[in-house]
């Protein structure tokens, strides 16, 4: 596997092979290869962050799940 960025050439957009990689695989110029995109690099968490929006604030939510955790717990 290898990572690539794209960069813009034109009105088009290109992706470079690192040398290592081109070796690796005994490419030549004009040679076609097979791309599989997998989207934006990095974790779930990263894509995710700021995408839920909450109906309440987070420290109203917290006091919530706190209270309901404490009855579910209480020992009277």
């Amino acid at each position: 596997m290898v990572i690539l960025k794209t960069k813009q050439w034109g009105n088009s957009m290109g992706i470079v092979l690192p040398s290592e990689f081109v070796k690796e695989k005994g490419l030549k110029p004009n040679e076609e290869i097979v791309m599989e995109y997998k989207g934006k690099s990095g974790t779930v968490l990263k894509e995710l962050f700021g995408a839920i929006k909450f109906s309440k604030p987070t420290k109203q939510l917290l006091k919530e799940a706190r209270k309901e955790l404490e009855s579910k717990f209480d020992k009277k």
